[in-house]
């Protein structure tokens, strides 16, 4: 029997992992939860399978005050990131809103080139105009015809990109500047900060935490579980040995398959011309990702795919 190599045995498990977190925006729909609701029970369940995960590796889950000053800030970006996202999933669907999430690409390449001195490239620059182009054949050639709750849902699709590449740097600074923690601690911790404020939203709202069947408490753990915490180990593993261009292409599968599965499992109704334009979304995703010349041998930038 043949062994695969170190490098396609991360591709695959990096392939898996983008599969599973595919799913996520999923669940968001099958659950009958309210959209903070999900989002609470999301980052408490995988937060502290992170955190058991972390403590059975033998690894810390405290490195001082410090530390968790910059998890805070990050959960506060990664609570409204999701509690933005999962509204776009209820009014756009799981696709739409996660091609328009993973547009974080060019709010972090921003900020390398404006505050970072990173020098664009020419992809960079060719990836700009084509998202622009995909979203208007995706929402831009019917606008008009669209209801109030889809353009909506639109803008808040672009609100879940600021604020999940602002979640973005501010993961990677606190990775650079906190030692003593490593990525999946970090996460783990990131988590259960998430879960608190996301609980004082919730009490804020008035929206319930009540789970009325054993079906969403199955979906619910499942999103917790698998698409949050199983998806990010096995990504975050396998990134260590894929070289960036080619683990970018691969993290694509995760909002290809989102609206895969919103015409599969939802039955979204979508024309030559939105999957023209999803494609191009896409296309313009993987180019913004992989179009940055760093001005420092760190990148602020690189693969990231929506958790």
């Amino acid at each position: 029997m043949t062994r695969l190599s170190p490098s396609a045995g991360a591709l695959l498990c990096l392939l898996a992992g983008a599969t599973l977190i595919s799913f996520s925006a999923v669940m968001v729909r099958l659950v009958s939860v309210g959209p903070t609701a999900s989002a609470f029970y999301r980052v408490l369940i995988g937060g502290l399978a992170l955190a058991l995960w972390t403590r059975l590796r033998g690894k810390a889950l405290w490195a001082g005050w410090s530390a968790l000053g910059l998890a805070a800030l990050a959960g506060l970006l990664f609570a409204l990131d999701l509690s933005l996202w999962h509204r776009a999933i209820l009014l756009l669907g799981p696709g739409l809103s996660t091609i328009l999430a993973n547009f974080q690409v060019f709010a972090v390449a921003g900020v390398g080139v404006l505050v970072l001195g990173e020098k664009p490239g020419w992809r960079l620059g060719v990836s700009i105009p084509l998202a622009m182009l995909g979203l208007w054949l995706l929402v831009g050639v019917n606008w008009r015809e669209l209801g109030d709750g889809y353009q909506h849902g639109v803008v808040l699709g672009l609100l879940t990109a600021c604020a999940y590449g602002s979640y973005i740097l501010c993961l990677r600074w606190s990775v650079r500047r906190v030692g003593g923690l490593d990525s999946m601690a970090n996460v783990a911790l990131i988590s259960l900060v998430c879960a608190v404020i996301l609980w004082l939203e919730l009490l804020g709202s008035g929206e319930s935490l009540a789970v009325s069947s054993a079906w969403d408490w199955g979906w619910l753990v499942v999103y917790g579980l698998i698409c949050h915490a199983v998806g990010w180990v096995l990504i975050s593993l396998a990134l260590k040995q894929v070289a960036a261009s080619r683990a970018a292409l691969a993290l694509l599968l995760q909002p290809t398959l989102s609206f895969v599965w919103d015409v599969v499992i939802f039955g979204r109704p979508t024309t030559a011309l939105e999957a023209g334009g999803a494609l191009l979304a896409v296309a313009a995703i993987y180019l913004g990702t992989t179009g940055g010349t760093p001005a420092k041998p760190r990148s602020v930038h690189g693969p990231e795919a929506k958790p």
